[in-house]
């Protein structure tokens, strides 16, 4: 049985706040495909105090944000990217074109075939999110897409260092320092300067995961990963410190946060309350964790294991942090999550930065259809078939014109029975069908 001690939002407040989300980024989106990179300069003063003709960044400028990085800042950089491009990698590697034949003289193939263009967001108003350049330009270039865009908001009121630095390193082939809705809208829409790409890619804010929903169709996207949201899932084999660090190490992500903890242990569960209040008298970060915890968080005590599985996926949350005796039963029994983060060893954080699995993954439930991103999200699997013996395309053609026959289409039959009759060297009238 379920007992929440603590709930966040409930479904109403989140439905209006999301109406006024989407009536502010359709209007956004409508101004950037009717005046492009006027309305795109007007969004970026109006939004991010941040005005430029023209708002790729050149090569010197990408040199100068190298250079105002200490050595050890690029090591690590480097270090996290060589993670996550060997993972990538690896993952590159498991995915096969084949070509099998399933019938004497028939074949049946799939080619994997990398996108056009992508362009990836890289969320940095609050905190200069470098790690997301690795995450999309990565996992995209691992994939072989040619053209690859990056977006990131100005910080502090200039192009960050680290987000620049990251995204050359990682391979983008055009850096452009600007934020938010305009973003988007310059990448899927295309403008004067910015030609339009394939698909978008990368997390964000309410504003920007609303963006790519509206966008979807006209160009692909990943997923739908807006603001972050973390599970705890917890017995009493750990402590509430760890929970409640955890808890709020995601939290001062944003004001939109969900963060929550999921316990067979009550006594666990006040315990991390209780150090979560104590946290947020130290934290720097405090003022946005708890708003996020306040407005967002949650507590929920249950009586097993297997109550503790139905009940995270129907959260089916970004982040699931497990903490308890045997992590592995959670690993083999729940179905909806974007990542899962197993025993008291690893945790959200190591994947969001350095470890190499990638952290942009689905938020709002979509875990229930999506995994993360990858480098499959940027690869077109396409099918190709070649009949090869006039034996074979009669067969094929008796059976595809009866089963046109039982639809009502004529000249889809007669596309089989004029093969039947030519090389089945049998008698099939126009518009017959084959016995």
């Amino acid at each position: 049985m379920e007992n929440w001690l603590k709930r966040g939002r409930d479904a109403a407040e989140v439905a209006a706040a999301d109406t006024k989300v989407r009536a502010a980024v359709e209007a956004i989106l409508a101004d950037i495909a009717t005046r492009g990179d006027t309305a795109v300069r007007e969004l970026s003063v109006t939004f991010d105090k941040w005005d430029r003709e023209n708002y790729r960044l050149t090569e010197s400028e990408i040199e100068n944000c190298l250079s105002q990085l200490s050595k050890r800042d690029i090591e690590d950089i480097t270090f996290a990217q060589t993670q996550v491009r060997n993972f990538a990698q690896k993952q590159r590697e498991s995915i096969r074109d084949i070509e099998v034949e399933t019938l004497p003289g028939v074949v049946l193939g799939h080619k994997n075939i990398p996108i056009g263009s992508a362009g990836c967001y890289v969320p940095g108003g609050k905190y200069p999110l470098l790690a997301s350049a690795h995450m999309s330009v990565i996992t995209a270039k691992v994939a072989g897409v040619p053209r690859v865009v990056t977006c990131a908001p100005p910080y502090q009121g200039r192009p960050a260092p680290a987000i620049v630095a990251a995204q050359h390193l990682a391979g983008a082939d055009e850096i452009y320092c600007l934020g938010g809705v305009q973003a988007i809208g310059a990448m899927a829409l295309g403008t004067q300067s910015i030609a339009p790409v394939d698909m978008l890619c990368g997390p964000g804010n309410a504003y920007v995961a609303e963006a790519k929903r509206q966008i979807f169709g006209r160009v692909g996207i990943d997923l739908f990963a807006g603001p972050t949201e973390t599970l705890v899932i917890a017995d009493d084999s750990v402590d509430g410190e760890l929970c409640a660090t955890d808890l709020l190490g995601q939290a001062e992500h944003g004001p939109e946060t969900p963060a929550v903890l999921l316990t067979t242990s009550e006594k666990l569960a006040r315990e991390t309350i209780w150090e979560i209040e104590r946290l947020l008298e130290i934290l720097p970060t405090a003022p946005i964790a708890r708003q996020a915890w306040e407005t967002h968080g949650a507590v929920c005590v249950v009586e097993s294991d297997e109550e503790m599985v139905q009940v995270a996926d129907r959260i089916a949350s970004e982040h699931v942090q497990v903490m308890t005796r045997d992590p592995d039963y959670f690993l083999a029994n729940m179905r909806n999550y974007g990542a899962l983060f197993l025993g008291p060893r690893t945790n959200v954080a190591y994947g969001d930065k350095a470890i190499g699995t990638n952290h942009t993954l689905p938020t709002n439930k979509a875990a229930r259809y999506t995994g993360g991103l990858w480098v499959g999200k940027f690869l077109k699997n396409c099918t190709y078939q070649r009949v090869l013996t006039d034996e074979a395309s009669a067969l094929i053609g008796s059976y595809c014109s009866r089963l046109c026959a039982l639809e009502g289409f004529v000249a889809h039959g007669e596309q089989a029975n004029i093969r039947v009759r030519r090389y089945g060297h049998r008698n099939v009238p126009y518009g017959g069908k084959v016995d």
